[in-house]
């Protein structure tokens, strides 16, 4: 067995070319094979069945319109273009359409579902109105139909992606799931990226967070909204939800505070963030408990967006999710369907849409300076965004913290 899996590993740096294009029907073999001797082994260690295993790839094959592929023989390289938008240009995410959707429907579900989530919130501690965002932006509170077969997905993306060995874990988990028969009928359809459900989870964390919410003894996350909401209620909980604590607030950051001074290691107390001057933007004062305990600087758009002093449920947000700016809009729908509040005061500056290859050479640049951007991806995450501003006072100039088109001579 071991001699046959070297083998077939060494075939797959060996496949066809035809121009510059691969060979999309070896690699189609390739990955038949891969299913086979590697794939399968797994699945039927962890108690998969040889009937559920046939069913969930009968007429599977490669999805080559998946993002992040790296084809046998080749490097991955930075993508030019950002299809994720979480990662994209910060105003495009707080599109109108999105927002007000979000917040009209969730709060019909509001009404809808007061006793699960009010059930789930004494639970777990997690405010109801923040589980409606989440569930608001993960599926359009089941009403968003999701249509790709999750065995292709995470079957295509296991076998040549930049995540491959995370993605195989996630398949086995989604065998897993069919083993156990917890999808109903047909619905193992998931995202782009393999997640399944209401609640958009990945097969490992549907295994860990699935939770039942309606005495029935299951957790449907396909079906039952109780189940749903009870889900990521759990999830948070689990991953250290603080009870009593807000996740944020919108501040004003006067030019004196610095916006390399963001992240979740550069916290304080938000009593000292006052001493510096940040102010909320509605004039209120911090509720005393906020004020004796961490806050965070966030500036998804450097200084040209809002601001905002964050709590660690921030990041429990970003546990579900991993960006900012989507923490930063379940906060935000949540905040508007329970308190009925507005836009945020400062509007989204012009910043944003740089190709990732052009991001990637600046953070690959700021890293030869002794940075650390969080990884050259492409991505301007806080690390990125800090660094930056670093670099520009380094330079005698103001910090804007945010990657534009105009550094890309200096960056390089």
């Amino acid at each position: 067995m071991l001699l046959r899996l070297i083998v077939f590993c060494l075939a797959l740096t060996l496949v066809p070319q035809t121009g510059s294009a691969q060979n999309k029907g070896a690699i189609e073999k390739q990955f038949q094979s891969w299913l086979e001797q590697v794939i399968w082994p797994r699945a039927k260690r962890e108690g998969v069945s040889r009937r559920t295993f046939d069913a969930a790839f009968a007429g599977v094959s490669l999805n080559w319109k998946l993002p992040d592929l790296v084809p046998p023989g080749t490097r991955a390289q930075t993508p030019k273009r950002q299809r994720q938008a979480e990662f994209g240009s910060p105003g495009k995410y707080f599109n109108r359409g999105s927002i007000d959707g979000a917040t009209r429907v969730g709060r019909q579900m509001a009404k809808r579902h007061a006793q699960a989530l009010a059930a789930t919130e004494r639970k777990t501690g997690v405010p109801g109105r923040v589980i409606l965002g989440i569930w608001g932006r993960e599926s359009g509170y089941g009403q968003v139909p999701i249509r790709n077969n999750a065995f292709e997905v995470l079957g295509t993306k296991g076998f040549m992606s930049t995540r491959a060995d995370y993605f195989s874990d996630e398949l086995i988990a989604a065998l897993k799931i069919a083993q156990a028969g917890h999808a109903p009928g047909k619905a193992m359809n998931s995202s782009w990226a393999g997640a399944l459900g209401q609640p958009q989870f990945m097969p490992s964390n549907f295994l860990k967070y699935a939770a039942d919410g309606n005495g029935d003894r299951k957790a449907d996350i396909w079906r039952s909204e109780a189940d749903t909401i009870a889900s990521i209620g759990n999830y948070l909980a689990k991953h250290g939800w603080k009870k009593g604590r807000d996740w944020g607030f919108e501040v004003m950051v006067p030019a004196s505070v610095s916006c390399s001074l963001e992240g979740p290691d550069q916290g304080r107390r938000i009593r000292d963030w006052e001493k510096l001057g940040v102010k909320r933007v509605s004039g209120k004062a911090f509720p005393e408990h906020e004020r004796r305990a961490e806050g965070y600087l966030l500036m998804p758009a450097g200084r040209d967006g809002p601001a905002f002093i964050v709590t660690p449920n921030f990041y429990v947000l970003k546990d579900y999710n991993n960006s900012d700016l989507y923490a930063l809009f379940v906060g935000h729908v949540g905040d508007r369907i329970q308190y009925g509040m507005g836009d945020f005061a400062a509007g989204w500056g012009n910043v944003g849409g740089l190709y990732r290859s052009d991001v990637a050479v600046m953070q690959r640049a700021l890293e030869r300076m002794g940075h650390d951007v969080g990884g050259a991806d492409g991505l301007a995450g806080f690390k990125t965004r800090r660094s930056i501003g670093r670099w520009q006072e380094s330079r005698g100039q103001m910090a804007t913290c945010f990657p534009k088109a105009a550094m890309k001579s200096a960056l390089r």
